[in-house]
């Protein structure tokens, strides 16, 4: 075996669980994300998916993916800087670019490629870029790339994001990123509060609206619009395959900053288009999202309804303010036996263990959607209640 080889064989930690019988991931699923799914011929209540409005088995969006496979085939075989545009793409671009208030809107193929490729473009050699420690890995990936100076600030404090920005000249170009939604703890990064100190530093704000987008806002247009601040925040992110039922994501901005970007982020340039059914779908999703008001109103019922719950029993769940709802655990092995043992209530959740969150703040995500009932939320935390009792860690 040669070198490279022998260091990667190393790894075995996915070995070890497996013998444990608790290996959590890669889960085979065979019918639709929906409130219930099929797994090895087994229903269990689904509280592990980011599909927070219930819209990816939505019969008008099946329709419209099903229309575009028809009229564009499969793929696009390009990039969009070549010959990967298609005018669904630059429909899908002008409808969010209205719905956010903003010039224009890039498309990327991933949520997690909008934002490691935007980072290091935009900000370089002699910028600096801020950013959350808690932020996402994909805004730490853009970190790793870029060749700005980097800071980070303490999570959520305000006074430790002044105290970076102080240190850094007034006329030098800046970008600060925070995630809206942090989305493995559930808790809404301040925007108006974000907006005042990089206007008094001259330092561009970008927020990621990966996990905001169809849960906050007017019509579900974000954590800025619910701050009052979109207009403000001048770089927005999203992803499309969360509240909007598909796959890619997106970079919402001024003219200018689309002019720089569309020519100059490599991943944008060397990737292939989003399909064009994935495209029709989030079109798709983006008129049912703001049409019906009233699967936002579910959403946030079910999410008071689940915390409440948790809370009347004893659960740690932290500061969220979101559908994501973190139990936390704070150990590797007991998260992962708990999720098995949850699993085996029929009851799918996902665990959180280092690096998605520091190893003394390891977790299972329960996350809420519209469609859930308040039955199934109950049955859910019953049992969940269950093997946290049984485990010791209540």
């Amino acid at each position: 075996m040669k070198p490279l080889q022998t260091k990667l064989s190393r790894y075995t930690a996915p070995q070890e669980a497996k013998a444990k019988g608790i290996y959590p991931y890669f889960t085979p699923i065979s019918s639709e994300q929906d409130t219930e799914v099929l797994v090895s011929g087994k229903r269990v209540l689904m509280f592990g998916s980011n599909s927070y409005l219930g819209l990816t088995n939505h019969p008008k969006i099946k329709e419209a993916a099903k229309a575009a496979i028809d009229k564009y085939g499969t793929g696009c075989a390009g990039s969009p800087f070549l010959n990967g545009t298609l005018d669904i793409h630059v429909r899908l671009q002008d409808e969010l670019a209205e719905f956010l208030g903003k010039d224009g809107v890039m498309l990327f193929s991933a949520g997690f490629q909008a934002n490691s490729g935007t980072i290091p473009c935009v900000v370089g050699r002699n910028d600096y870029l801020v950013y959350d420690e808690l932020d996402h890995a994909s805004i730490m990936e853009g970190k790793l790339i870029t060749f700005a100076n980097t800071f980070k600030y303490k999570h959520l404090n305000m006074d430790d994001l002044e105290r970076v920005l102080q240190k850094i000249p007034i006329e030098a170009s800046k970008l600060v990123v925070t995630d809206g939604v942090f989305s493995m703890e559930g808790d809404v990064a301040p925007v108006d509060k974000l907006v005042e100190i990089c206007d008094r530093y001259q330092a561009t704000l970008m927020v990621d609206e990966a996990h905001g987008l169809g849960v906050f806002g007017r019509e579900g247009r974000g954590t800025c619009d619910h701050f009052g601040k979109l207009d403000k925040v001048e770089i927005v992110m999203g992803t499309f395959s969360k509240s909007l039922a598909s796959v890619g994501g997106f970079i919402a901005t001024d003219k200018e900053t689309i002019n720089y970007m569309k020519h100059s982020v490599r991943p944008y340039i060397f990737t292939a288009s989003i399909p064009p059914a994935a495209t029709a779908s989030v079109l798709a999703a983006l008129k049912i999202m703001r049409s019906e008001p009233e699967r936002n109103v579910s959403l946030w019922d079910n999410t008071r309804y689940a915390l409440n719950a948790f809370r009347t029993l004893g659960f740690e769940i932290g500061n969220t303010q979101s559908p994501i709802i973190p139990l936390y655990i704070r150990d590797d092995n007991k998260t992962f036996l708990l999720t098995h043992m949850i699993f085996e209530e029929g009851i799918f959740v996902t665990p959180v263990v280092p690096p998605a969150v520091p190893p003394k703040d390891t977790l299972i995500r329960f996350a809420l959607m519209a469609t859930h009932t308040h039955e199934q939320i109950d049955c859910a935390v019953e049992k969940i209640y269950k093997c946290f009792k049984q485990v010791g860690v209540l």
